[in-house]
């Protein structure tokens, strides 16, 4: 609108320079034309500048900049659940999905297991050297053909994981120093943690999936 607004002044001033130059004078027929063309300039603003009821500009606040995700049909997602469910069992019952890993918690941390891996704890593990124990918190156990993940941990009737205790023993001393000079001020800490060493034996996975 404000383009055709300055067009229209344009014309209108260049039609008065003319009419100037050439000694005529503005006739009433002239200014009724004028007018003409102003009322129908406005009426095309007014009608282009009015929203139409219910009408919603699209912005950032009225639609995220993301594009829509049209969720998938229940029907559809429970067919597709039940096909890949059997793939892995079958998959599992004929013993070639191949190499385990795992994603266990233990003492506070997450740790990325498969057979026979030897894993640092930094932390004080309840049981003897050559004990076996069974890592409970699987968040996630996989091979190459397929992943089963947690929300957040796996059942204890689908996954088991267990270890053995080969070695316990401290972490070398790490020497904590505050000091300050001519002030006779000096402190000294020395922080030791019990460390102990875990070997993955097996990692097994339940033979049918529900």
């Amino acid at each position: 609108p404000a383009r055709s607004f300055r067009l229209v002044m344009a014309v209108a001033a260049c039609g008065r320079l003319l009419w100037k130059s050439r000694g005529f004078v503005r006739a009433p027929a002239r200014s009724t034309a004028a007018s003409l063309l102003w009322s129908a300039f406005q009426s095309q603003r007014s009608r282009s500048t009015s929203l139409q009821p219910g009408y919603v500009p699209k912005t950032s606040l009225s639609a995220p900049p993301w594009p829509e995700v049209k969720l998938p049909d229940p029907e559809e997602e429970a067919e597709h659940h039940a096909e890949v469910v059997q793939k892995i069992n079958n998959l599992i019952a004929a013993g070639q999905y191949g190499r385990l890993f795992a994603i266990v918690h233990f003492a506070s941390r997450q740790r990325k297991v498969t057979n026979e891996d030897l894993i640092l704890i930094q932390n004080f593990v309840d049981a003897e050297c050559g004990d076996r124990i069974r890592l409970e918190k699987v968040l996630l156990v996989g091979s190459d053909d397929f992943t089963l993940i947690g929300k957040p941990l796996l059942g204890l009737d689908l996954v088991r994981i267990e270890a053995t205790v080969i070695e316990k023993t401290d972490s070398s001393p790490k020497i904590w120093m505050k000091f300050w000079r001519r002030h006779r001020y000096r402190r000294k800490k020395i922080f030791i943690h019990p460390q102990t060493v875990l070997r993955i034996n097996t990692i097994e996975i339940a033979p049918n999936l529900s």
